[in-house]
């Protein structure tokens, strides 16, 4: 696979603001969390505009496509080339054009359907409840979670924020990691939507050719459905966030094989379906 341009944009953007405070105001420069359109071309056809922040596209979508089933395996994805057209007269965009196996197309035009993500949204663009995808994979168990060191997650709640730079910059970024059974973060990658965070590291993690069974994801976010359902996709075996689950998030995990742990701290964390 290749980049056509492998430049990535910053991730932020300053702007002139007024700060006030205690009475007083003073115009300083604030550095803001950029949110470009990125389409998703699959052999010339367009199928969907998502909101992301413009960094690691290569890697968003190679997760977007495995996450939201367009491709079983990351071999299924001939070439990848992200074009950024920063100085657009109309909106500053990027697009990304995926080669996939004749295959996979040919299931894609077959179920193809208006797709215009925003921030925060997972299913935007279906046509009717009965197209939402709630029938998750079975998680294999690999011993993973055998593994995993007691203090694991705790370590991971205090390291997140090491990874997290464009969020210490703009206070608006969310952040997806990948530990190991220690509670390492291996990796992280951000990104104002969180699950277009998550498909970044996911799709990282395939074009690395890391192994989706040997460690778990750490998220800066809420828990919610589309976040365990494309986890479980890869085999993900355990999902920890630092927000609240909601309740589809807690059965989808349930029907995954998926362990769900939520409101992580440094001394402390909830888990879910617990008999």
């Amino acid at each position: 696979m290749s980049q056509l341009e492998t430049d990535d944009q910053p991730g932020f953007v300053e702007r002139p603001v007024r700060r006030h405070r205690a009475g007083a105001s003073s115009v300083a420069a604030d550095q803001v969390g950029q949110e470009w359109p990125v389409a998703l071309v699959y052999n010339g056809i367009s199928h969907a505009v998502m909101m992301c922040t413009p960094r690691d596209l290569e890697a968003f979508a190679v997760g977007f496509s495995l996450t939201e089933g367009i491709i079983e395996r990351g071999s299924d994805i001939h070439d990848i080339e992200v074009t950024f057209h920063d100085h657009s007269d109309v909106l500053p965009h990027a697009e990304v054009q995926l080669q996939v196996v004749q295959q996979s197309f040919m299931a894609l035009k077959d179920k193809r359907r208006a797709m215009a993500g925003r921030t925060g949204c997972g299913v935007c663009g279906i046509e009717s409840i009965e197209l939402l995808d709630l029938q998750p994979e079975r998680v294999p168990d690999t011993g993973f979670l055998a593994r995993l060191a007691p203090d694991a997650i705790e370590r991971a709640a205090r390291d997140l924020s090491k990874h997290q730079v464009l969020s210490k910059l703009t206070g608006g970024l969310h952040a997806a990691a990948w530990c190991d059974e220690t509670g390492a973060i291996r990796c992280a990658f951000e990104d104002v939507g969180r699950h277009n965070a998550l498909d970044k590291l996911i799709g990282h993690l395939v074009l690395q050719r890391q192994d989706t069974t040997q460690g778990f994801v750490f998220l800066s976010s809420r828990a919610s459905y589309e976040l365990v359902r494309k986890s479980a996709r890869v085999g993900v075996p355990m999902i920890a966030t630092i927000s609240a689950p909601t309740s589809l998030a807690i059965a989808i995990a349930k029907q995954a094989g998926l362990r769900l742990v939520s409101f992580a701290r440094e001394n402390s964390f909830v888990e879910y379906d617990v008999e």
